[in-house]
């Protein structure tokens, strides 16, 4: 048992628990505090989010000895705190809650933006909730209740309550940074870099060697041409780049570094994954390693990845059968879509479309075999990848 010492809702908690507890658990079992919600227990749908030294967190996957000394606020202790009132009166009115289960989390998160992002547009405030899941409303309620209370705070000139946060990060014992100077002052949006020196500079240092990947692919395809032509083009990073579906450089490819921006749509949500990679060739072997690592200014998803690939002599020398082994980490809001089941099939699709930008790379004119993709439609894979296996699925039963 470890002793902590906890502020919640503004009142001095000591007590003993074990180092496993979560947050939630221990505000719900020891404090009787249940406004905070359990849904999913992983994380992911925001229904337990709660203010930990005014940052939301989620209290599912928060430990509570990791806490001890912070300030906790749960939706019971919001009944006094201004914006969240507004909140509450714009979610009645706009309609923005049924069931209510997902609602103390909706507002911990709201509250965060209308002091973190005074002048969120509609679409700014879908990206910033988009880690909030409700199976209810559609969310079309919920965007216009935050929109409106950020209208009329705005028109109305109220500064904003205390000092938020400046950005998204850690938060529980002291760790939430909030903006220095005026209460007035607006933060930034999430992921916002206003002179770009930030994602500059990560993006021009090194890629490092990844531990053990969540993720691991292995795919072969074939290019009808020898061997020597599809290394000398493997040398050109920023040409393969290229032949990988929503994927576009933001600067001038080195001989062993290469910046690329690539544009993933998850149903409704649009992400741009800006990162780099560092190319290690082996000319004696055929083979090369690509270390890379993107993230996603707007969701906080982020990615590290490792690419190994081998080249072998097939069809006595005319043609070159590509062996890759893909391992990558994918956390954040897009984290779900790389545990699906089905993301080996969808990775054979898209190593499908790259042999063809390949090949058409390696052949006259060297255009892609197709028009460049503005984004990856990873959900169209995903349902293309569906209907592949259900065609499957009924052929076998018919062969029986």
């Amino acid at each position: 048992m470890r002793s902590i010492t906890l502020t919640v809702n503004g009142k001095t908690v000591s007590a003993s628990v074990e180092p496993r507890t979560h947050l939630a658990d221990f505000l719900r079992e020891s404090l009787n505090l249940t406004g905070t919600h359990l849904g999913c227990e992983h994380g992911v749908c925001g229904a337990c989010t709660l203010l930990v030294d005014g940052v939301p967190v989620r209290s599912c996957i928060t430990l509570a000895v990791a806490c001890d000394g912070a300030s906790v606020t749960t939706v019971e202790g919001l009944d006094d705190d201004e914006i969240a009132g507004a909140l509450r009166a714009a979610f009645m009115r706009e309609h923005g809650l049924q069931c209510g289960y997902c609602t103390p989390g909706m507002l911990a998160s709201a509250r965060d933006i209308v002091l973190r992002m005074p002048d969120a547009a509609a679409q700014d405030i879908r990206v910033a909730m988009s880690g909030n899941l409700c199976r209810c409303t559609g969310y079309v309620g919920i965007v216009r209740a935050i929109e409106s209370v950020l209208v009329e705070r705005r028109a109305t000139a109220l500064p904003a309550p205390g000092r938020p946060r400046g950005e998204v990060g850690p938060a529980g014992s002291g760790r939430a940074r909030p903006i220095t100077g005026s209460a007035t002052i607006a933060a930034p949006a999430i992921g916002a870099d206003p002179t770009g020196a930030r994602d500059r500079a990560a993006r021009a240092a090194p890629a490092k060697p990844m531990g053990k990947p969540q993720t691991t692919l292995r795919e072969s395809f074939i290019v009808d041409h020898p061997r020597a032509e599809v290394w000398a083009l493997f040398g050109r990073p920023g040409e393969v780049a290229t032949c990988l579906p929503g994927t576009s450089l933001l600067g001038t490819p080195a001989d062993n570094h290469v910046e690329t921006r690539i544009r993933v749509k998850v149903g409704p949500i649009l992400s741009e994954f800006d990162g780099a990679a560092d190319i290690v060739r082996d000319a004696s072997t055929f083979s090369g390693v690509i270390r890379g690592a993107a993230e996603d200014a707007r969701s906080r998803s982020s990615t590290r990845g490792e690419i190994r690939y081998e080249l072998h002599e097939e069809s006595g020398g005319g043609a070159t059968r590509v062996d890759v082994e893909v391992g990558f980490t994918l956390t954040g809001p897009l984290a779900q879509f790389s545990r699906s089941t089905l993301i080996h099939d969808i990775a054979r699709r898209m190593t499908r479309t790259f042999a063809q930008n390949l090949h058409a790379r390696l052949s006259k004119g060297g255009a892609p075999a197709r028009a460049p993709v503005a984004e990856l439609d990873a959900g169209g894979l995903f349902f293309s990848a569906v209907v592949d296996r259900i065609k499957r699925f009924v052929r076998g039963l018919l062969r029986r």
